[in-house]
């Protein structure tokens, strides 16, 4: 047998010799198997005969679904059918589900059915799976990586539990990837892995344990054929064996801090090639989508602002798409803000009034509101003489009225400045008459 075949294991893949047989050896997910948690209750062996609940498990791919449930079977002694949406239909549901009541009936044992890609399923699919939940014969988990709020059926998503899983930590999969080279279900010591090699899976990974270990077995598998003595992963391997460059690019480090402020600067530059291309550094580098809609939303209302209104909404439709689709079909919406943002109309006016308008505050300069603005609609206020004098600005034929504001320390301070730029250009002379008229002019 070759030093290939030995590392892998026959044929059987690493990411599946290493899947954990109890809820102890799962990596991630610390918020779900809390001590009492649903999943922890699931898997108690003493617990099978009586009531238990079914879970729809919702995540992106590697978080451990499959794992989740297959240990839960394990422990709690339970029978595991798996199912795939992609190939099963009604029939098969059906086929299950007597075969479930057959095993409790018969030898007393329950039985999960896990079903991958519950979102596939039609209407009428998943109506056939309610009358087994609701009345025990099997406990379903399922696993969807898109949101059940809009791809399951509302009568089976309130007889289940919905549970959602993060992505991966580093500090889990660089547990993850150390256990799979020692683990004699794993590589067994059999190469050794450097420090650059584990943090550059780590950076493949993008919080998928399937991927980091893949690219773990593949690397593995080129140093074993290398022929230079001891085996050993390095980050080159790494590199070779997934085809792809290793960027250098620590999410805690200056990289991250350096692409994030080219990224931004770009699009403030009005350059949209540059920002798509520091974009991509980061989508490539397993950087959190959800901070780069973030750093979009803030750059619309920074950079853009008033200039074109239309960029703060462009920009939050892409975070939501972007939460509501996942990676990496994600990357579509968050190209498409960058492009919006880079190449539309500029201003920081807004931005800049704000900031001086705290500063004042914060030097003391606030003063009373004065009495005419202040509110009216309680007992005593008239006595006190609020809103005496107030005019309605609808009453006026154009919707603006001689009128003080700011207080008497601040009167005639001017914050915000609206530039010739973009939809600003008709904000600028809007404003001008505005002014005069609220001036007495």
């Amino acid at each position: 047998m070759s030093g290939t075949t030995a590392l892998m294991g026959g044929q059987t893949p690493l990411a599946v010799r290493m899947r954990p047989v109890s809820l102890d050896e799962v990596a991630g997910q610390r918020q779900l198997l809390r001590p009492g948690s649903p999943l922890v209750a699931l898997a108690d062996p003493a617990r099978q005969t009586t009531g238990a609940v079914s879970v729809i498990l919702w995540g992106p791919p590697g978080t451990g679904k499959t794992t989740l449930a297959q240990a839960i079977a394990r422990s709690s002694g339970r029978r595991f059918i798996e199912l795939s949406a992609v190939t099963a239909g009604v029939k098969d549901v059906r086929e299950v589900m007597q075969a479930a009541m057959t095993q409790r009936d018969l030898y007393g044992q329950s039985t999960i059915l896990f079903l991958d890609e519950i979102h596939r399923f039609t209407k009428a699919q998943q109506d056939a799976l309610l009358p087994g939940v609701e009345n025990g014969w099997v406990v379903l988990i399922a696993a969807t990586t898109e949101n059940p709020s809009f791809s399951v059926i509302s009568p089976l998503l309130s007889r289940s539990l919905l549970l959602t899983l993060e992505p991966l930590a580093d500090d889990d999969l660089g547990l993850l990837l150390d256990r799979a080279v020692t683990d004699p279900r794993g590589l067994a010591g059999a190469v050794a892995l450097e420090p650059a090699a584990r943090a550059a899976l780590i950076q493949l990974a993008s919080g998928d344990a399937r991927r980091a270990l893949t690219a773990l077995e593949a690397a593995a598998a080129m140093a074993t054929d290398a022929d230079t003595g001891a085996p050993v992963v390095t980050a080159e391997l790494v590199a070779q064996a997934v085809d792809r460059a290793l960027l250098r690019y620590d999410k805690q480090g200056d990289e991250h801090y350096d692409v994030i402020s080219a990224f931004i600067k770009s699009i403030r530059g009005s350059d949209p090639d540059a920002a798509i291309h520091y974009l991509a550094r980061m989508i490539e580098a397993g950087e959190d989508p959800r901070f780069i809609a973030r750093r979009l939303v803030i750059s619309a209302a920074e950079d853009i602002g008033m200039a074109d209104p239309q960029a703060l909404q462009v920009a939050v439709a892409a975070a939501d798409a972007v939460a509501f689709i996942g990676m990496p079909e994600g990357r579509i919406p968050l190209a498409e803000a960058t492009a919006y943002l880079a190449t539309t109309a500029k201003s920081n006016a807004a931005y800049l009034a704000i900031d001086r308008a705290i500063a004042d505050v914060r030097a003391g300069k606030s003063g009373r509101v004065p009495k005419h603005l202040r509110d009216a609609h309680y007992a005593g206020a008239k006595r006190l003489g609020h809103g005496k004098g107030y005019v309605y600005p609808h009453d006026s034929d154009v919707g603006v009225v001689a009128q003080q504001h700011l207080p008497d320390t601040l009167r005639g301070t001017r914050y915000y400045e609206p530039t010739s730029h973009g939809a600003e250009r008709d904000v600028q002379a809007r404003l001008e008459k505005i002014r005069k008229i609220l001036d007495g002019g």
